[in-house]
């Protein structure tokens, strides 16, 4: 049975990518780490903002309010991409294909009991409420990969290129007209707030169609990443250059990928783009695209400034003491899941305990937390400099902790580490 490496090239190939997998590849976690600090940002404003429309709401929203939403958007497809290209990396060692199919699996289907438990549970605060949320949907796609890594890895990009490119083509699909199997449909391809019981319900936020694709487009970019550093440096910068100037020119000629305005799960988000009366209104127009589930041009407006940033990432010497930012931004990076977890559960804790400390409505965050909302009626909530402010208490809180795990991962060799 052939093995995993042999699936990625020639004698010269597995050697560099065993090179590669054992360094970890110090430009992929920094970018995964940055990635992790941006998107505390967004889970920061949706605990403490006291606006309660949402950001994409043109009418009502202002450059600031959209930006702080807006630069969170990198986070998802970034770290959807990322997966796929650690998985890659992670076939370097001479395992047969079976074995790395069933290591994904395996990681897929513990994601997503983390997901249903520990996380929804430090979400909501209340036991049993579902939904699916950013790593359910990891933990599905890290499935649905274990059967597309039986594939050549340049095959397996091209898989998840037409996935990401053509899904749009099953836009008009109704879950009804699969009859008994609508259900896999509304998972695959269908977002939305659906009933279990009176007390549970399931928050599809993360469909796996097109999700999947960026994974597996991820898988594929593993290839680049065996070439020699200035070879691969041009590969990266130029596949996000290409991939953000075809964004520009779909939404400027109002092309291909991305549904009407209400499409979709966040009816706030606009169609096809149309210049508005102010610059500011005009621009937030023009990056209003949607997430729910992610256009065509959402992925290109994100992966591709994303794949220009890894490219620079990889030509800075973390070991240069100038770089010490970037070395603390590296560690959030080595422990994604870990970091994820407990800023959850800091964030909504924090929340929770100023909210009493100044007597304003917490019962909220009681009782679903922002998947609830909060009551139009109710006192609570801070402008966006508090916002900002907690946002960043709470990523240097957590440092030392992340440091710490990082070195604990480094110099252990149980198990489960290997799932956090």
């Amino acid at each position: 049975m052939a093995t995993a490496s042999e699936r990625v090239g020639s004698a010269a190939t597995r050697s560099n990518i065993r090179t590669l997998s054992a360094s970890r590849v110090e430009s992929v976690d920094l970018l995964r780490g940055l990635v992790m600090v941006v998107m505390a940002l967004d889970h920061s404003r949706e605990f403490f903002t006291y606006i309660r429309t949402p950001p994409e709401f043109l009418a009502q929203t202002s450059l600031l309010l959209f930006f702080t939403r807006w630069i969170t958007h990198f986070c998802a497809p970034a770290f959807f991409f990322l997966a796929g290209t650690g998985a890659f990396l992670s076939a370097s060692r001479g395992k047969k294909t079976i074995e790395i199919a069933s290591s994904l699996a395996k990681r897929g289907a513990w994601l997503i009991l983390l997901e249903v438990t520990i996380i929804d549970l430090g979400w909501t605060f209340v036991p049993g409420m579902v939904f699916a949320g950013v790593v359910y949907a990891l933990g599905a796609c890290m499935i649905i990969l274990a059967l597309l890594v039986w594939l050549p890895a340049r095959w397996v990009g091209i898989v998840g290129l037409a996935i990401i490119v053509f899904h749009h083509l099953f836009d008009r699909v109704k879950p009804e007209a699969f009859g008994p199997l609508k259900y896999l449909w509304i998972v695959l391809h269908k977002p939305g707030f659906y009933p279990i019981t009176d007390n549970v319900f399931f928050i599809n936020l993360y469909v796996l169609v097109p999700w999947c694709g960026v994974m597996a487009a991820g898988y594929g970019l593993g290839v680049v990443l065996l070439k020699s550093p200035e070879v691969r440096r041009k590969w990266l910068f130029g596949i996000g250059l290409m991939a953000t100037v075809l964004f520009v020119l779909l939404r400027f000629t109002h092309g291909y990928g991305q549904p009407p305005a209400g499409a979709g799960l966040m009816s706030a988000t606009v169609g096809p783009y149309v210049p508005q009366a102010t610059l500011s209104k005009s621009i937030i127009a023009f990056l209003n695209v949607n997430k729910y589930p992610p256009s065509l041009q959402f992925l290109l407006m994100t992966l591709g400034p994303a794949l220009m940033l890894l490219a620079w990432f990889d030509r800075l010497d973390l070991s240069a003491p100038r770089n010490w930012f970037w070395r603390k931004i590296l560690v959030y990076g080595q422990v994604p899941m870990f970091y994820y977890i407990l800023h959850i559960w800091l964030l909504h804790i924090i929340a929770l305990g100023v909210a009493m400390v100044r007597g304003q409505s917490y019962g909220w965050l009681l009782h679903g937390g922002i998947f609830t909302g909060k009551n139009p009626n109710d006192v609570y909530g801070y402008g966006l400099p508090v916002v900002y402010l907690v946002w960043i208490t709470v990523v240097v809180a957590l440092y030392p902790l992340c440091a710490w795990y990082a070195e604990y991962k480094r110099t252990h060799r149980q198990w489960w580490l290997r799932y956090f």
